[in-house]
């Protein structure tokens, strides 16, 4: 059995996040200009941004990632951590990734300061929602939103 590395994007890392972002804006149904593109992964790299991305590893290729950003709460005094994009490649899913990943967020993100990791998902994301059950609570609230 292969073993799955889980760790921080770097530079080197960027012809192996691409396509995996990639994957998941089309999984979205989703275009972004190049200049968001460029953007994001200079945001990614720079510690002195609150948003952050891992990549998972079988046997040299990445296979997974994920993207976390930290915002300040006023319903508490650490900040919370909002992990935003998560993708593991259809070859691979179901065998634990997603939850590693998950988890790499919520070990990161307690390491920090944070008191709390939320996300989203649509609502026919049926075997992602069936990973979330299992490791998250569902508090039930329902997401509104405008584009500016």
């Amino acid at each position: 059995m292969s073993q799955i590395e889980i760790r921080r994007v770097t530079t080197k890392d960027h012809a192996a996040w691409q396509p995996l972002w990639q994957a998941y804006l089309r999984f979205y149904n989703t275009e972004l200009p190049d200049t968001v593109y460029q953007s994001t992964w200079q945001r990614l790299l720079d510690p002195e941004e609150p948003t952050h991305a891992a990549l998972a590893w079988v046997d040299g290729k990445a296979v997974g990632l994920v993207h976390f950003i930290y915002h300040r709460s006023n319903w508490s005094i650490e900040n919370a951590c909002y992990l935003q994009d998560l993708l593991v490649a259809p070859e691979q899913r179901g065998t634990g990734i997603g939850r590693l990943l998950i988890e790499f967020v919520y070990a990161t993100a307690k390491a920090d300061g944070c008191c709390k990791v939320h996300w989203l998902t649509h609502e026919t994301n049926a075997t992602a929602i069936q990973l979330y059950e299992r490791i998250a609570e569902r508090p039930g609230f329902i997401q509104f939103r405008k584009s500016l």
